[in-house]
């Protein structure tokens, strides 16, 4: 343990005071422990604000190349453990609130999870902000602040239900509004046409109905630096805020209509799409929050610059899905109409600026939007798409003469029905980069999902494989685990996870192992609390901790997972083994409040949970637990605790993944299809520390060329038979027998993600680890392996890549030794 220091012991006592006393007004008989959460909070971001303004002075004297992150998710989780970390004063922290008579832990767990985002794309782009921090890279990020993050989740009789997550109910101690920077943004209205002094052919946006975008900024520290960058979320402003007139009419409601209308742009992430006003709401909150970045970008450019030809010499985009994709046309109608720039020069710069990065491999997850619908909200946007459709479809023609059946494949505009943008060529096309997330989702993109593209642009594809930081996802998450680390091979590992590598040559040295894991059981231990207190199921931590924690979608195949436990369930009733391995299966997962079927298959575990957590027959060998409202601060105890990890996707499904390196990195060895970031993780760790099954993408796709059929696979395994009868027969579901039944219909009727195919494969790899588990000191060795190997896997890596890459972005030293006091 590091000596405390013990001036910033008393400089945190002393701030702490204050900020209790004259920014809340509270002492210690009135203050509540979200008080004390509050002015602690204060004090950590007082100790960032001089490096946070000397980060922002020094970027722009320097007028170096800058890059922006832009993205409709961050899932930030909570900030205060992590400042401690990056700022190195946990320790001095904890001690100060000690002398307080204050316990520290009690403090953070008051800080609600900042929820801006669904699951990996906006927990990835957290972990980027980290990095770009750590690395000292002039970035930023821009997103929505939302009112109401995702979800919370509560479980009923089994079934989701959905309740606003109210996170800024008491206020958030993190943001400072910067309403002098407020964007103005237009939506509706009708285009004009007219000609300059100069006689070009002009557009002016006329007769809009206009929002205020308001910035609030968050700081983002680096890890043992003083670099302090910038997180930039904006909330939605009426320009009229309150009808007066109406109100003295006594139409109290139709007073603040138009208010109400316009904020609820940045109200709810994710609003549901299943109505037209839904869809008309997410595609504002697009190009909103675009639209604003962008202004404010440029607003930062001509600070110091004054001619727009330098702008990709400053300047980076990256866009983080197609998400943010309209932000190409925006930048042209900014450049062409707001600035004057011809269109051959400003469509230049704009595929110089842009850069995107594809995070599917779903076709109907590469969003695209009605014609009709953008041409009444957007129509200058419109407009500009349909001249950039032009132009690309007449260099398609060129490039492949007589390819008509190309250009309809690769035109913007889907025509085959109804007419649709689709937001994923958009980004393409106007991007001089477009990134996968795995080598194997990078090359499917190539050969498959993108390889129109491809052709035509083939410098443009490549590959940046996700990762994680490591500050957060071991030595905050697993404290125990990262002080062992650490005292035997130093702690270059927190900003260079390459150094891991030295733990292999600690696999023999039988006090480690074991070391490794009695902390592994105290981790499984305070899950377990966790798990009493949440659902009241009492849990064995000597048993297997199996657990697949992720968002719910088919694809990755939580009905796999469900229907093995079954078949467990079955075997041990029908055989019952004295020397059974104990098995806690642990689940996490939010499903789309729209999305039916994912929300039966939470039901459906749940139902099995009630069934065998409560048959005296199997005596408590089989666990089943469905932990509600699965959240960043929730997976920091989960990932340290597990011992085998689910990542069971269907091959060709999972673009990367992270929850997968994350549990490797905390030492739980990963059961999985060659998928995603599985296969180069396989690569990482050997074929002999992971657990592979189930068919290959190239054998996905033969079986379905052939001519899948589930039904045989049913009718041929006598097990996988007995499975599916069980749920169809109402066991799982007495008081209603058929409630199963479009599960069971997906099994053997229609099944897209191929369950029945990958069973027994799974079935058997599942026998096999319980077999390894039993000799706890190969499987801690295995751990230990796989926690040495996980190097590739920081986003440290990932992001120096993007800033070498694609960006072009060095570092830059912040340094407060000249700063005046």
């Amino acid at each position: 343990m590091k000596t405390l220091k013990k001036d910033i012991v008393e400089k945190i006592k002393s701030q702490f005071l204050e900020h209790r006393k004259y920014s809340l007004a509270k002492d210690e008989y009135t203050a509540t422990d979200h008080d004390n959460f509050f002015a602690l909070s204060l004090v950590i971001r007082d100790m960032m604000i001089e490096r946070w303004i000397k980060t922002q002075q020094t970027y722009y004297k320097s007028n170096k190349k800058r890059a922006y992150y832009l993205s409709l998710e961050f899932l930030m989780g909570r900030t205060l453990g992590n400042s401690l970390i990056n700022l190195d004063i946990f320790e001095e922290c904890e001690e100060a609130m000690k002398e307080l008579g204050l316990d520290l832990s009690i403090i953070r767990e008051e800080e609600k999870d900042a929820g801006l985002g669904n699951g990996g794309l906006g927990r990835l782009a957290a972990c980027f902000l980290d990095s770009m921090a750590t690395l000292k890279l002039p970035c930023n990020g821009y997103g929505i602040r939302y009112d109401y993050g995702i979800f919370n989740q509560s479980i009923t009789n089994g079934y989701q239900v959905e309740e606003p997550d109210n996170w800024l109910k008491l206020g958030n101690p993190w943001e400072i509004e910067r309403p002098e920077f407020e964007m103005r943004i237009r939506f509706y209205g009708w285009v004009k046409e007219f000609q300059d002094p100069f006689g070009v052919t002009r557009y002016r946006w006329e007769d809009t109905e206009d929002v205020f975008a308001i910035p609030y900024d968050i700081p983002i520290p680096g890890y043992g630096n003083d670099t302090v960058n910038t997180l930039r979320l904006w909330t939605a402003k009426a320009t009229n805020q309150f009808n007066l007139h109406e109100f003295n009419m006594g139409n109290y409601i139709e007073a603040v209509e138009e208010k109400n209308k316009w904020e609820n742009i940045s109200k709810v992430l994710y609003p549901n799409d299943l109505t037209v006003m839904g869809k008309v709401l997410r595609l504002q909150q697009q190009y909103f929050f675009v639209s604003a970045s962008l202004q404010d970008i440029i607003r930062r450019f001509l600070k110091y610059n004054d001619e727009f030809k330098k702008f990709p010499d400053k300047v980076a985009i990256q866009l983080n899905d197609t998400h943010p994709a309209i932000a190409v046309p925006e930048l042209m109608r900014l450049l062409v109409d707001e600035h004057r720039l011809g269109w051959d020069e400003a469509w230049d710069i704009t595929i110089k600026t842009f850069a995107y990065t594809n995070h599917t491999l779903l076709p109907e997850a590469l969003e695209k939007w009605p014609v009709g619908m953008m041409e009444q909200l957007l129509p200058r946007i419109m407009q500009i798409i349909y001249k950039i459709n032009y132009d690309f479809l007449t260099h398609v023609s060129m490039q492949f003469p007589g390819d008509v059946d190309r250009l309809r494949r690769v035109s913007i505009i889907d025509e085959s029905g109804e007419r649709y943008v689709r937001m994923a060529f958009l980004a393409m096309i106007g991007s001089h980069s477009t990134n996968g997330v795995a080598e194997l989702h990078s090359e499917l993109l190539k050969s498959k999902v993108l390889k129109d593209f491809y052709e035509i642009f083939p410098q443009r594809f490549n590959n940046k494989t996700n990762g994680i930081t490591q500050r957060r996802w071991l030595l905050k998450s697993n404290p125990k685990l990262s002080e062992l680390i650490t005292d035997k091979i130093g702690n270059k590992w927190i900003t260079d996870l390459y150094e891991l590598k030295n733990l292999e040559k600690l696999v023999e040295d039988k006090a480690f192992v074991k070391e490794w894991q009695k902390i592994k059981k105290e981790n499984k231990e305070i899950l377990a609390d966790i798990i009493k207190k949440e659902t009241g199921i009492e849990v064995d931590t000597n048993s297997i901790f199996d657990v697949q924690v992720k968002r719910l979608h088919e694809y990755k195949r939580q009905l796999l997972n469900a229907i093995h436990i079954v078949a467990m369930y079955i075997d041990l009733k029908s055989n019952p083994d004295p020397n059974f391995v104990p098995r806690t299966f642990i689940f996490g997962a939010k499903a789309a409040p729209g999305y039916y079927i994912a929300k039966l298959i939470i039901k459906l575990i749940n139902s099995i949970a009630a069934i065998v957590n409560h048959d005296p027959a199997i005596q408590n060998k089989i666990k089943v637990v469905f932990l509600p409202n699965y959240r960043v601060s929730l997976a920091e105890k989960i990932f340290p605790a597990s011992d085998l990890s689910e990542q069971i996707s269907t091959a060709g499904k999972e673009a990367s993944g992270t929850g997968n390196m994350k549990f490797a990195l905390n030492g739980a060895l990963t059961v999985g299809t060659l998928d995603g970031a599985n296969i180069e993780i396989a690569e990482e760790v050997g074929d002999d520390n992971i657990f592979i099954f189930g068919l290959k993408v190239e054998e996905v796709e033969k079986l379905r060329a052939e001519g899948y059929n589930p039904y045989d696979y049913y009718q041929n395994n006598p097990l996988l038979k007995k499975v599916v009868d069980l749920i169809s027969c109402g066991f799982f579901s007495p008081e209603n027998p058929a409630l199963f039944q479009p599960l069971v219909d997906i099994l053997i009727k229609n099944d897209t993600y191929m369950h029945m195919a990958d069973f027994q494969s799974y079935l058997e790899c599942q026998k096999r680890i319980s077999e390894e588990y039993r000799d706890q000191e190969k499987w801690t060795k295995k751990a230990i392996f796989n926690v040495a190997n996980m190097g590739k896997f920081s986003t440290d890596r990932t992001i120096s890549e993007y800033a070498k890459d694609i960006w072009r972005v060095k570092p830059l030293e912040i340094n407060m030794k000249d700063t005046k006091k």
